[in-house]
């Protein structure tokens, strides 16, 4: 992932459309006898029209992956929670900064440092690579606890771990995240944010906290 965006457009789909999408995910969410899944709206590539949707139809939780884009689209409406899910370079946390409530994919202790810097009581996921996917940003599972005494010394809460499947591999995908829970379990993390419109069902059936959904709920992005 990198943090330069291309051109963002409106969504194409009505609020209707939205509700209809997001009550799917609702029911699959209710089969598995889960209440404890957070929706993150991922808006990434759509302008605020998307933001000004999820906030009608009552979403509280908004992801962006560039920080040119969130910068855009900010200030979020009020009682919103963004959060950040791409890659960042280190020089554009403080411009996002104000606008991030949760850092879901921290990879790096330099960034972890800049967050502390830029943020108040800031929070954060820590990015692992469970499946050995070297196309992945993220740490390995012997390198999380160097990333939580890194928090810990600067004052980042880190509440609990993120990944992403594997693309194009169901199978590699569902180990991806079922490590990702043993080892939130064995770091003893609340938060385990797996799963995107593709895969959202092998991430609940994994435990996941957090569902990071785009397409899913918009519909298709623009080309990049």
């Amino acid at each position: 992932m990198t943090d330069q965006p291309g051109e963002s457009r409106a969504i194409s789909r009505t609020d209707e459309d939205v509700i209809n999408a997001l009550a799917e995910v609702q029911r699959t969410i209710e089969s598995v006898g889960r209440r404890d899944v957070t929706i993150v709206a991922v808006t990434k590539g759509f302008d605020r029209s998307a933001i000004e949707c999820a906030a009608r139809i009552g979403l509280g939780d908004i992801g962006e992956n560039y920080a040119q884009e969130l910068q855009e689209k900010s200030p979020l409406p009020k009682g919103m929670r963004g959060h950040f899910i791409g890659r960042i370079q280190r020089n554009k946390v403080r411009k996002v900064a104000s606008s991030v409530s949760l850092w879901q994919s921290v990879a790096r202790p330099e960034i972890l440092i800049e967050i502390a810097k830029r943020s108040e009581r800031p929070q954060a996921l820590i990015q692992v690579v469970a499946a050995d996917d070297s196309t992945k940003d993220g740490v390995g599972p012997s390198e999380i606890e160097n990333m939580l005494e890194v928090a810990q010394l600067h004052g980042v809460e880190i509440a609990g771990l993120m990944t992403i499947g594997v693309l194009g591999d169901a199978e590699r995908t569902r180990e991806s995240f079922a490590q990702t829970a043993r080892l939130a379990d064995e770091f003893g993390l609340a938060e385990r944010s797996m799963g995107m419109s593709g895969d959202y069902r092998d991430a609940l059936a994994a435990g996941s906290t957090m569902l990071r959904l785009g397409s899913l709920l918009f519909g298709q992005r623009p080309t990049r």
